[in-house]
Parts: structure tokens; C-alpha cells; sequence
């Protein structure tokens, strides 16, 4: 029997919803919003990245000012609101290009991007650190993407079209928080290990959103999420 193509949309909605919500807790994944914000960040950083620096656009709408003159202004057209919006309207469909990569020294799981933009992309991972999970894995990263995008539409805009750098840790972690949760549930996992094992004691503390440092028995030893 034959789904119909209905019926298929909502079965892989449905599935893409499971992988996103937990289950148990009823409540976002962790690492799914933490790997859809960083890839956000990323595929508007290059975006943007591609764009003539010279390229302007009228912002303003002819509108005149009070004392009669044209309120009519050009801005750099990379950082537009304009740009931004287009861009975020497709930026979710290159989720297709991330995988689930587990980091070999701390373990944990993230999404990243493993296919080159182009011919004069260089930066082409290892692959041995990525797991491909099929259509299911990307189809669940898109749905997380999307959900992100739609609640911090206003913050993304604001954000990249003011500034340049260090955006990834300034929206995923100081705006929404997403990337420092889900750090300091990574560092409880990994100190929870050590603890066990017998090589940590508990005076093994600290934590932000972008590295978990453990100090034991006069060792200092930073796990860095990212």
C-alpha cells in the first residue's frame, strides 16, 4: 500500500518533530537548536561573505522628512535587512550539507557542515568524525533550523546587520542561551564520567558556553565544545 504524498509529508514532519522534542521531557533538543543556530551563523557568515562590499541599496522609501527633505539613504547591500531576509528564507535548505560530528577527544555530538561550498573551499573536514544518518538526520536538523529562525527572526537581522564578529557566540549563546545549556549539560556528562572513574575529584568545576574546563588533583585540563 502506497502512501500518499499527503500522508508522507506528515509522516516525516512527524518523525522530524520526535527527533527534535524529547520524548521524555517534552522539550527542545539541546543539541539539534545548538547545532541549527551555529549553522546559521555559518551559512549567513559566508553569504554575506560573497557579496561586492561596494554593493549599496536605497533604504528609506522615499519617504520625506519632516522639514521636507527625502529620507532616502544607501547602505552596504551585504547587511541590508533586505539581504537578510532573503537569506533567511533559504538558509534552512543547507542543512542537507551537515552531518552529526562526534568529537573525538570529548565525544560530544553536534551537526556540521561536511560538503565544500565550492571549488576553492579548503576547508574540507575529516570524515572519519561524522555519521550520516540519511534523510532523517538532515530532515530533523532543517526542522530545528527552521523553528530557530522563525523565533529569533528579529534578533538575527538585528545582529548581522550590525555587526561581524563573534555573531555565532553572541546570538546562540548571550541572545537565546541555546549554546550555554547545552555546553553545561555536555561538561555534566563529562565530569559525571571522571567522577565516576575516580581520576576527577569534586572540586572539579566550570563552565561557559563555548569550552568545559576540569581541574583535578593538579590538573587543568579544557574540553572546548566547539
Amino acid at each position: 500500500m502506497k502512501m500518499t504524498p499527503c500522508v508522507h509529508h506528515v509522516t516525516m514532519v512527524f518523525v522530524a518533530m520526535s527527533i527534535f522534542f524529547k520524548p521524555s521531557e517534552g522539550k527542545k533538543d539541546d543539541m539539534l537548536y545548538c547545532s541549527a543556530c551555529r549553522a546559521v551563523t555559518d551559512e549567513l557568515n559566508y553569504s554575506i561573505s560573497q557579496v561586492d562590499p561596494k554593493k549599496t541599496i536605497h533604504v528609506g522609501g522615499f519617504r520625506l522628512n519632516p522639514d521636507g527633505s527625502l529620507n532616502d539613504r544607501k547602505v552596504p547591500f551585504a547587511r541590508s535587512e533586505t539581504h537578510l531576509m532573503e537569506l533567511l528564507e533559504g538558509v534552512c535548505n543547507n542543512m542537507s550539507d551537515y552531518a552529526l560530528h562526534v568529537d573525538p577527544d570529548t565525544k560530544e555530538k553536534l551537526y556540521k557542515r561536511f560538503a565544500p561550498r565550492g571549488n576553492g573551499d579548503r576547508g574540507f573536514p575529516d570524515l572519519k568524525n561524522f555519521q550520516f544518518d540519511g534523510p532523517q538526520g538532515s530532515n530533523s536538523l532543517k526542522f530545528a533550523c527552521e523553528s530557530f529562525v522563525e523565533e529569533f527572526e528579529d534578533d538575527i537581522i538585528s545582529l548581522f546587520s550590525r555587526e561581524a564578529d563573534h555573531v555565532a557566540d553572541k546570538l546562540c549563546s548571550e541572545i537565546s542561551g541555546i549554546v550555554s545549556h547545552h555546553s553545561h549539560r555536555h561538561g555534566a556528562k563529562i565530569l559525571e564520567g571522571l567522577l565516576l572513574s575516580g581520576l576527577y575529584n569534586s572540586n572539579v568545576i566550570h563552565g561557559t558556553c563555548n569550552k568545559v574546563i576540569l581541574a583535578g588533583q593538579g590538573q587543568l585540563v579544557a574540553y572546548k565544545s566547539y
